[in-house]
């Protein structure tokens, strides 16, 4: 595999591991900045509704930039503000640190992305994007739980981390991303915006919001919701969180073959419910390492396999406007995880730490009422099979 490849989902891996970390260290955050749970929380918030309007102006902006100087700037720019990050001295640097990030990110991934079908020979073009995303597979998988251990005494070690890793892939690729091609002419602003003016479209992005802002609702405090089991242990989190990690890759993996076997319809209507089960066991569940494990087990499993039929459905709705409306997609999923922040901080103002989960559950079964009422039973087909979880 081509060492450029690697480099390019290097960054995609720091910022993965920057997106949802931080859901691993609200705990210590909140207390050395003295504000609550749920307004450590709205980090995550502000870094996902950043990413999610930020994302199709700086495209468009930027669409005749080298690809070489766009990926640069991105790293650059996102190395930077997590440095800033881990020295903010107050809460309110500490949010506009995650604007910023959120604009590295939002820049570098679609572009690395369409970079990395060019590093390659043609009839290897399909796998390019899915080694740049895997970036993020991993993030989940190890990026989070590691983020998570580093931060255990000082979060400001978690952003360092992040930072360390955003400079690598930068000087790898500075070093060796040579010879791009020029850019080809991209869509205007305007014409990314477009199709949500059809109503299938509008109601397959709802459904990604909707789903997203119930996953993200409980995993952003999911140290809160399992403190009865962790005890507010950091190695018992971590366990947590790598178990929810590793099973959210075999999610990824089981949905594309389920939606391939079942259709699109059955696991976004089955995911969903078995997510809002999970949720509602939740409460009893994070009493123990147990039930801790089993629910790290199941919603993953369910969520990703949803995130992957999501994907294909709008996919599935223009095969030849797949790439543009993958990224509605994104865009979609990243303002649910920023709705998420903001829902579950209120859910436990309302419910309290223990029994917020159960508002997950009714909007997750919303999600699945949404996907009920605006999605025809269809399969992916082949022009959509290599389509995944956008998270960038």
């Amino acid at each position: 595999m081509p060492v450029r490849l690697l480099l390019l989902a290097l960054g995609t891996f720091a910022m993965g591991t920057d997106s949802m970390a931080v859901a691993g260290i609200l705990g210590p955050v909140s207390a050395d900045l003295q504000v609550s749970v749920g307004a450590a929380g709205q980090l995550v918030t502000v870094f996902a509704l950043g990413y999610a309007l930020l994302a199709p102006p700086l495209a468009a902006a930027t669409a005749r930039w080298p690809r070489r100087r766009l990926l640069l700037t991105a790293l650059a720019l996102f190395s930077a503000a997590n440095a800033l990050s881990a020295l903010a001295p107050t809460y309110g640097l500490l949010l506009a640190t995650r604007v910023l990030a959120a604009a590295g990110a939002a820049l570098y991934t679609p572009t690395a992305n369409a970079v990395a079908t060019t590093l390659v020979a043609p009839e290897r073009r399909g796998r390019a994007p899915a080694t740049v995303l895997g970036g993020m597979t991993v993030a989940t998988a190890l990026g989070v739980p590691l983020g998570t251990w580093v931060g255990r005494a000082d979060w400001r070690m978690t952003m360092w981390l992040v930072t360390a890793l955003g400079l690598a892939a930068l000087a790898g690729l500075a070093a060796l991303l040579r010879d791009l091609p020029a850019p080809t002419a991209a869509p205007t602003l305007a014409a990314r915006l477009a199709p949500l003016g059809r109503p299938r479209v509008l109601g397959a992005a709802a459904t990604t919001l909707a789903f997203f802002l119930a996953f993200q609702s409980v995993y952003i405090y999911l140290a809160t919701a399992v403190s009865g089991a962790t005890g507010k242990n950091p190695d018992r989190l971590s366990l947590i969180l790598l178990t929810t990690g590793v099973t959210s890759v075999a999610g990824s993996w089981l949905g594309g073959r389920l939606v391939d076997r079942t259709g699109v319809r059955r696991v976004l209507l089955g995911g969903s419910a078995l997510a809002a089960a999970a949720f509602a066991a939740l409460p009893r569940l994070g009493r123990s390492m147990p039930g801790s494990l089993a629910y790290a087990t199941v919603v993953p499993l369910a969520g990703w396999a949803v995130s992957v039929a999501l994907a294909h459905r709008l996919a599935s709705i223009d095969p030849g406007s797949a790439p543009l409306l993958i990224s509605l997609n994104s865009s979609a999923l990243y303002l649910g995880a920023a709705a998420g922040g903001v829902a579950g901080s209120a859910a436990i103002a309302v419910l309290g730490g223990r029994w917020f989960p159960l508002a997950a559950a009714a909007w997750a079964l919303l999600a699945c009422a949404t996907a009920a009422a605006t999605i025809r039973d269809q399969r992916a087909g082949a022009a959509v099979a290599a389509a995944a979880p956008a998270r960038g």
